[in-house]
Formats: structure tokens, C-alpha cells, sequence
């Protein structure tokens, strides 16, 4: 693409604009400058809340991708790869799902999570080749993510995510943008120019932190990974978790510390499992039956009720 038609592309994004408020930012008094920065910052949840209708449809197809045993995909380039794979890296430890239940592609691999790789995303074929490295399903979840909504690496994954028949969500902060035209369904959060000109990890990468956290987060929970809102099948990986699994069971049963660790020591640190035996008394193959029958879900498991 020629420069002058890149620059022609660009000046139609409203991410890319100049934001009249802050045209004199360089000449404020430090507080000032963080105080606009503030308020910008303000108008995030608003325009994420404008789209949650479609972020409800991508959860359910998400949801509906792991009851399949499938995955959720998340690729990008740059900031808002690197986003999808934070999301991404999280899910193991905080839900307990295994290693690439969720998984977060970015344009130049693992290098650009570190350091800036800004040529990888000007190819589309190479999109392509990533999901195809994982070995991308039809029953799988690709959500694409681009502020601009025009990034080729992208383009190319979702095309042929939606050649294999994979469900595809768009995630950007640009209406009408190209991905938006690919996917299935589109998410975009409009928060307009930045507080610095094309500075995209700011208002926008914000957004789509929120929409990600809100994708898996739901989804988890739609699945069975909390009990009322507590994380119950937290992962306890290190002497903070294993306190934070301990203050769970005491909260979801009214027990005291020395009886959490008892009930977590009787299950291997199982959060969901010892609430569980702590309120109904089940010995603990019973308990692992009852929850199993209920297809994981704590509260039906508690009630006798199954999946």
C-alpha cells in the first residue's frame, strides 16, 4: 500500500484524530497534564457500555465454544496483541482451565511481547499461517483485535478463521472498520481521539482491556468457575494463593482458617470441592461425583441438582 493511500486510510479513523481538548497539553503544569489524562480516561466505560449487547452475543458463543471442549482465540498485533495475550495468560491460574483453553496470538510471536516488532502486522498471510500453526477448529472462537480495525495480520486471521467456518469477533474502536465487515460479530467501543494523536494504548487500548476482561470473565462464570462471586476454582500456585483459596472457603462457609485448611488439605488445595464438603459433609469421592454430575457448577451441586 502506498504511503499516501496509508495516509488517506488513516485520516478516516476516528482513533487517529487530533483531540481539540488537549491541543495545549505540552504547556500544563504537570497535574494538569495528568488531570486531562483523567478525564479522557472517563469516557471508556461509557462507550464500552454502548456495546455491551454485542459483547453478550461473543460470550455466549465463547461459552458455548468451551462446553465443546474448543477454544478461544485471541490474536492481534502490538498493544492490542499484547492484551490478548495478558487475557489469555491469566485464565490458567485464576480459573483453572488448562494451558490453551484461551489462547493469545501476536504479530512477530513471542519476541514482540517485549519488544516492538511493527513490521509483523502488514502481513496477512502470516495471520493466517498463526492460526493454522495452532491448529485452528471450526469449533474454536477467533477474536481479532485492532484498534484501527484495518491491521492486515488480522485481516488475514480472520479470513481464515471464517474459510474454516470458526465463529469470529471483531474487536476495534473504529465503526465500520474492515474486521468489523469480516467477523461475525463486532465489538466497537468508539472513544474517540486520543489525549496524544494516534497514541492507541491509551483510550483505546483501555477499552479493549475492559472488553477482554469481560469476555473471559463472563464466560467463566457462565461456565461454572464461581460460586455466587466468589473464584472457586482459583488455582493455589503460591503461598498468596494458598491464603487467598483459604479466605474463600471461610467465606463461602463461615468456617474458621484452621477448618479451610483442613477441608483444602483433605482435597489437594480443590476450592470448589472443599466448600463443598464443608457444607453438605459429603466425604470427598461424593463430593468430586455430585460436582461432576452437576457439570461443575457449585451452587447446582450443593442443591443435588445436575447438569
Amino acid at each position: 500500500m502506498s504511503e499516501v493511500r496509508l495516509i488517506s486510510e488513516l485520516e478516516r479513523l476516528v482513533s487517529e484524530d487530533r483531540n481539540p481538548r488537549s491541543m495545549d497539553i505540552d504547556l500544563l503544569p504537570t497535574v494538569d497534564v495528568l488531570r486531562e489524562i483523567n478525564t479522557e480516561d472517563r469516557l471508556v466505560p461509557e462507550a464500552v457500555e454502548k456495546v455491551l449487547p454485542q459483547i453478550a452475543e461473543a460470550v455466549d458463543e465463547i461459552v458455548r465454544a468451551f462446553r465443546k471442549g474448543a477454544r478461544l482465540v485471541y490474536i492481534g498485533a502490538g498493544t492490542s496483541g499484547r492484551l490478548g495475550v495478558l487475557d489469555a495468560s491469566e485464565c490458567p491460574p485464576t480459573f483453572s482451565v488448562p494451558e490453551g483453553t484461551v489462547v493469545g496470538l501476536i504479530a512477530g510471536g513471542n519476541d514482540a511481547l517485549m519488544h516492538a516488532i511493527e513490521g509483523a502486522e502488514d502481513d496477512p498471510e502470516q495471520g493466517a499461517k498463526d492460526l493454522a500453526g495452532i491448529g485452528l477448529t471450526k469449533d474454536d472462537v477467533v477474536v481479532g483485535i485492532a484498534v484501527s480495525g484495518r491491521t492486515p495480520y488480522v485481516i488475514g486471521a480472520l479470513n481464515h478463521a471464517k474459510a474454516l467456518g470458526a465463529k469470529t469477533v471483531a474487536l476495534s474502536c473504529n465503526p465500520g472498520s474492515a474486521i468489523a465487515d469480516i467477523a461475525d460479530i463486532a465489538i466497537s467501543p468508539v472513544v474517540g481521539p486520543e489525549i496524544l494523536t494516534g497514541s492507541t494504548r491509551l483510550k483505546s487500548g483501555t477499552a479493549q482491556k475492559l472488553v477482554l476482561n469481560m469476555l473471559t470473565t463472563a464466560s467463566m462464570i457462565k461456565i461454572g468457575k464461581s460460586y455466587q462471586n466468589l473464584m472457586v476454582d482459583l488455582s493455589a500456585t503460591n503461598r498468596k494463593l494458598e491464603a487467598r483459596a483459604a479466605r474463600i472457603v471461610m467465606q463461602a462457609t463461615g468456617c474458621e482458617a484452621d477448618e479451610a485448611r483442613r477441608v483444602l488439605d483433605l482435597t489437594g488445595n480443590d476450592v470448589k470441592l472443599a466448600i463443598l464438603i464443608e457444607l453438605t459433609g459429603m466425604e470427598v469421592e461424593t463430593a468430586r461425583n455430585a460436582l461432576h454430575d452437576a457439570g461443575g457448577f457449585l451452587r447446582a451441586a450443593i442443591h443435588g441438582k445436575t447438569a
